[in-house]
């Protein structure tokens, strides 16, 4: 077996082994380390820092010296025969930019994996800025350690003087990071004042109201449970019931008989109580015994399934229940808003007997000739509710700049027409004119002209209000009480459409409803520009309520071709009328034409703002909102000063102010014009 060849210690040898067979690879390791890297590690050991390590790729050398001994030269070739020519030159480039390279330097330099403080260093020099002051120290500390270090002639103590410039600058760098981190922590510190501040100042702005409120609330309910024990107490009743229906379905009738015990005996204990206060003493006792009975009638009768279905069915007799009573409520609502009461009834009979007693000759008003005046403020009020037109007149003339200026016309029916006589004959309205007009007494509005007479003749008519048989509980038939009041019924309700016909002579008529109020001079409003419209009224559209979809029928043809359905809705009550454009325009007739169309209710319910809003359409001019707010008879949240600054105040809807259920805050703005010392009125009980 040949033996192989020595290798000379020379980079191609070096190279040319490598290339040989990987055979021979281990034997030439170990030999170049145990010839080549230990005895330079030896001689560098001994230099003991004194020795410097010149590469020979490097032509200048770290301090300029031209001669290089020969132990330097020999480590020198070695370490060419280990290390490859990339690491060669990386140490070569690192010479030349930090000098000679040395045991020194590396104990000095360790490596960034084994120090942390210059990684610190690096982050906070691009996390934190450094103030001005700061900066001009460390340059003036730098500036004077380049005066006060001076190199070395003969280069002997060149290494020596270098490694003190460096610990003097790494103690530079270890006061920059101190002074850097004191800067963190102070910034860190005025941070925290900062957002403490902030949140004083924001502390400050909180309402103290709202949290005394909240505090007083918190305090009237501490006890958030007070009614536990009642509510325990009607599941206790709820659940017995279900297990009677258990027990008696299998035949266990003392169960049965035991269950209906308990459950009348808590009835009584719990009786209209709605917090534990108010239970009788023994409802203790009877919450027990009660929890006993139902731990039994559980082990013995219960069915999961059977009792979920009778829970649902409870459930659902509950829930038909409560609709029932909401139909209820609505019924009753509209009844009250139907009926009269009897103190205005007893006003009215009294007045009709005294004025039948009166002669002919004292039965007429002064001031007649004014009634066909143009010149003069002439205002339409058809009504059949003395107290409530005695309101409207009397707070108009108390508000008039001009009361002798102002002509009432007022229509009535037969049954009050001498009550409205009899009552102004004894309470005129000081220097204003008023008459009154009975409507039976217009021959001109007959069936023949008028089409709602003539569908109210109609059977379809009669047997929509009039039929027997007709549904009024609560049950069925409530949803249109609203539209089957009897107000729909009268012709008072539909003149409001024939103004030209009535009064032929005049050129504006102001129509007031007899449920308003009026609380300014409103001889302003024949001064308002229509510009070519017949209508003057206050709209009263939002975003999305009050406009035309809400009141006629758009899947009707008639209505979807002629009509926007997001058209703002306007309010009666409060209208100002050019009854010259009225006849130019035929409004009358226009309204015959939809009225007729609309026989058999398929266009609009019931009622006039409906036909108005389609008679008026495109011809209505909206008038300022503070000449007319409404919802007094429905909407309990109108601001205060929304209705002080109204000319007229309207209570639209059915809490009219004559009645028991109007609300008591928007009642005093009525009241104000009632005499109630009046002999009638304090005769018939009448009071605020």
């Amino acid at each position: 077996m040949a033996t192989p060849k020595r290798l000379p210690y020379s980079t191609a040898g070096a190279g040319g082994g490598a290339r040989r067979g990987s055979g021979t690879v281990p034997p030439v390791v170990v030999l170049v380390f145990l010839f080549v890297v230990a005895p330079s590690i030896f001689l560098v050991a001994r230099s003991g820092g004194r020795g410097h390590v010149h590469v020979a790729s490097d032509p200048k050398g770290a301090n300029g010296n031209q001669e290089t001994d020969w132990q330097q030269q020999l480590v020198t070739n070695n370490l060419k025969t280990v290390l490859s020519k990339e690491v060669i030159d990386a140490i070569a480039a690192s010479q030349q930019e930090t000098g000679t390279l040395n045991l020194d330097f590396f104990r000095d330099h360790a490596s960034p994996s084994w120090k942390t403080d210059d990684l610190v260093d690096h982050k906070m020099n691009t996390s934190l800025d450094v103030d001005d002051k700061a900066k001009a120290e460390n340059s003036t500390a730098e500036h004077d350690l380049s005066l006060t270090y001076k190199p070395p002639k003969d280069g002997s103590d060149g290494h020596q003087g270098d490694t003190a410039v460096k610990i003097a600058r790494r103690k530079l760098r270890e006061k920059r990071r101190e002074k850097r981190a004191t800067d963190l922590v102070l910034k860190d510190d005025e941070a925290h004042v900062k957002l403490e501040n902030a949140a004083i100042e924001r502390s400050k702005a909180v309402d103290s109201a709202v949290l005394g409120k909240y505090s007083i609330w918190r305090k009237e309910n501490e006890n958030e449970n007070s009614d536990s024990t009642v509510r325990l107490m009607r599941d206790q009743i709820i659940m017995a019931r279900v297990y009677s229906v258990l027990a008696k379905s299998k035949n266990k009738h003392d169960l049965y008989q035991e269950l209906q015990s308990r459950i009348k005996e808590s009835q009584r204990a719990v009786g209209e109580a709605t917090v534990d206060a108010d239970l009788h003493h023994s409802a203790p006792e009877k919450l027990r015994v009660m929890g006993q009975v139902l731990s039994k009638a559980r082990e013995e009768v219960y069915d999961c399934k059977v009792v979920t279905q009778r829970l649902r069915a409870m459930l659902q007799s509950a829930d038909e229940h409560v609709r029932s009573l909401k139909k209820q409520s609505t019924f009753l609502s509209q009844l009250a808003a139907k009926t009269i009461p009897n103190s205005i009834h007893c006003l009215s009979m009294r007045l009709t007997i005294d004025y039948y007693l009166l002669p002919l000759e004292k039965r007429k008003f002064p001031r007649s000739e004014n009634l066909e005046n143009p010149a003069l403020y002439h205002y339409a009020l058809f009504s059949d509710n003395v107290l409530a037109a005695s309101v409207v007149v009397n707070s108009t003339v108390m508000n008039a700049k001009e009361p002798e200026k102002h002509v009432f016309h007022l229509v009535t029916d037969k049954l009050n027409f001498g009550a409205m006589n009899m009552w102004f004959l004894l309470n005129p309205p000081g220097k204003a004119t008023i008459h009154v007009e009975n409507v039976d007494e217009f021959k001109w509005l007959n069936s023949s002209y008028c089409p709602v007479l003539r569908q109210l003749e109609s059977a379809a008519m009669k047997e929509y209000y009039f039929k027997a048989d007709r549904p009024t509980t609560l049950s069925a038939g409530s949803s249109n009480l609203k539209y089957r009041n009897p107000k729909y019924l009268s012709m008072l309700n539909h003149l409001r459409f024939y103004l030209p016909q009535i009064y032929p002579k005049l050129d504006k008529i102001l129509f007031l409803d007899d449920d308003i109020v009026v609380q300014k001079d409103l001889t302003g409003l024949w001064d308002v520009d229509l510009n070519g419209k017949v209508n003057g009224a206050v709209e009263t559209c939002g975003e999305s309520f009050h406009r035309f979809d809400k009141y006629l029928n758009f899947s009707n043809p008639h209505i979807a071709r002629n009509f926007d359905p997001n058209a703002c809705g306007w309010a009666y009550g409060m209208n100002i009328f050019d009854l010259k454009q009225w006849k130019n325009k035929d409004i009358t007739g226009i309204y015959h034409k939809w009225q007729n169309m609309n026989e058999d209710r398929v266009l609009w319910k019931l009622g006039t703002l409906p036909p108005g809003l389609m008679t008026f359409y495109k011809l209505t001019h909206p008038l300022d909102k503070s000449w007319h707010v409404l919802g007094l008879g429905y909407n309990p949240s109108i601001d205060r000063s929304d209705i002080d600054n109204a000319a007229v105040a309207h209570y639209n809807g059915n809490m009219k102010p004559w009645l028991e259920l109007a609300m008591t805050k928007y009642r005093p703005y009525w009241t104000r014009y009632i005499k109630y010392d009046h002999p009638y009125i304090r005769g018939c009980n009448l009071s605020d």
